[in-house]
């Protein structure tokens, strides 16, 4: 009685395809998702990002492996999983490009467009659109501009670069390139500047400046330079389409024979890419090891950079060179902003000998450094905000305070207290309280100015006022520790798990 019968076959479901034993005309059916068991967009995001994130460190291992190989085959990235991936890391609330689709208008049939773009990239039929220019108003009153790419092009821009270029690039460039990479912030390059001139022999500095960076690339020169490890001449193809698809400004189509859209995804590693040939490898291969007599040091955050040096002759000679060395390459450095100062341990006694006054100070990446002296009466590296910076701010604050005028109090002090949270975030570091302080007393004082006149029967008093300040404000402290520290502890590999003191 428990012998098979044939209707038993039916319990393990079977779907041959057709034509029996010979190779299959059709693929066997999918089985169907049960149920409630239908996957939602996180789960398939994250299965995305996995499978992103492990194709690129193939690729960061394979280009560690063999630093001096051209890699020819790199397209195949670009998946429709890395297209999804680039598409939910975009700004949701970006403003459109030429072709005025929106996030929230490209979700809706997201798989099917994604589908459609992938194929379309990988047969050659995919075709850039133009940016829309954009002109910013600038601090000192001219304004920069900034190009708008449409969504599409957002999206392989943001796949090329996370799946290739980045995984390629992270390996090549230097040490002291900071800008627009991944874990490396600005407060890392500014850790690294504060640790070179307090633990190095740093005299004399050189604040440089390059004019219009991103208008005056060359183009020519950007392609050669990639081409140095991508052999795939697919991905350079992709990459001169976005060069030369030009700019839609006031309904006028412009061709770009210079730079690279400002603005646009792809723009900051390329940028990275420029620099690294034109600029670093030549400060730290030739420059530094045939020229220079004394220590030297350079930091780079995109296109700022500062360059510490023991001699003087050594930075009159490096900025020399460095302007030749830009004008191979199609760049300038600014008149204005580019200069040479003396910095360090000795400078106040040096300038003092010879009747001058105090050192001078330089801006880097928000911040002023200036020099200081400790309570024991050592050197020390002082940084606070820029002065006009904080003027900006407290103009912008302003203005809004009196917009908000007759909002609710509390309301008011909320927001104040999340704009000044992440005001904080990046200023609040060691040597800046006085200065933050400072910036927090004339925006009360601001602030109370601004109640009294929403009335003449106001009652506010500053002790209402620092007490409303107390709950809504964060505290005022330092967020950020001392320089030495997080660069010691940044670069603690170095000691592969040894005591640094040892």
């Amino acid at each position: 009685m428990n012998d098979m019968e044939k209707s038993d076959t039916g319990i393990v479901a079977k779907k041959a395809a057709n034509k029996g034993r010979s190779r299959p005309a059709e693929l066997p059916e999918p089985s169907p998702v049960p149920e409630g068991k239908l996957e939602n967009s996180n789960t398939v995001r994250a299965r995305d990002r996995v499978a992103v994130t492990q194709g690129a460190d193939r690729l960061r291992q394979f280009v560690k492996r063999k630093p001096k190989e051209k890699l020819t085959t790199l397209l195949h990235h670009v998946t429709v999983k890395s297209l999804r991936h680039a598409f939910y890391r975009l700004k949701r609330k970006a403003a459109p490009g030429v072709d005025g689709v929106t996030w929230a208008e490209y979700e809706v049939g997201l798989t099917a467009r994604l589908a459609d773009l992938h194929d379309r990239v990988h047969s050659g039929a995919y075709r850039a659109m133009p940016s829309r220019r954009v002109e910013i108003p600038k601090p000192d009153g001219s304004t920069r501009p900034l190009g708008i790419a449409a969504l599409e092009d957002k999206i392989v821009q943001a796949a090329v670069a996370i799946c290739i270029l980045l995984p390629i690039y992270e390996e090549e460039f230097l040490d002291f390139s900071y800008g627009f990479r991944y874990k490396r912030k600005a407060h890392d390059a500014l850790d690294a500047l504060a640790y070179a001139i307090g633990r190095t022999k740093v005299n004399w500095i050189v604040d440089a400046d390059i004019r219009s960076f991103f208008d005056m690339v060359d183009q020519g020169w950007l392609i050669r330079f990639l081409e140095h490890r991508i052999a795939d001449k697919r991905v350079i193809r992709l990459i001169i389409k976005w060069l030369k698809a030009g700019v839609m400004e006031a309904g006028v189509l412009r061709d770009s024979p210079m730079g690279t859209p400002q603005g646009a995804v792809i723009s900051p590693i390329l940028a990275n890419v420029y620099l690294h040939y034109a600029l670093d490898l030549w400060y730290d291969k030739r420059w530094r090891v045939r020229v220079a007599w004394g220590e030297t040091c350079l930091v780079r955050y995109a296109d700022d950079f500062v360059v510490g040096f023991q001699r003087k002759h050594d930075a009159q000679r490096f900025l020399r060179d460095l302007g030749q060395r830009m004008a191979k390459f199609g760049l300038s450095l600014h008149p204005k902003k580019t200069r040479l100062l003396e910095f360090g341990r000795f400078a106040a006694v040096n300038r003092r000998s010879r009747g001058e006054g105090r050192p001078e100070t330089f801006d880097f990446l928000g911040f002023t450094h200036y020099c200081r002296r400790t309570r024991r009466g050592w050197f020390g590296l002082g940084r606070k905000p820029v002065g006009k910076r904080m003027a900006r701010k407290l103009k912008s604050l302003r203005q809004e305070l009196r917009r908000r005028m007759h909002a609710p109090l509390h309301a008011t002090a909320q927001w104040l207290g999340r704009v000044l949270g992440g005001w904080l975030n990046y200023y609040a570091v060691p040597t800046s309280f006085v200065f933050l302080r400072r910036f927090f007393t004339r925006l009360k004082r601001e602030w109370m100015k601004i109640i009294r006149r929403r009335s003449q029967k106001d009652r506010m008093t500053w002790s209402k006022l620092e007490t409303m300040v107390t709950w809504c404000w964060p505290a005022l402290k330092i967020k950020h520790p001392w320089p030495d520290q997080r660069y010691v502890a940044m670069h603690a590999g170095a000691t592969q798990g040894r005591s640094r003191m040892r």
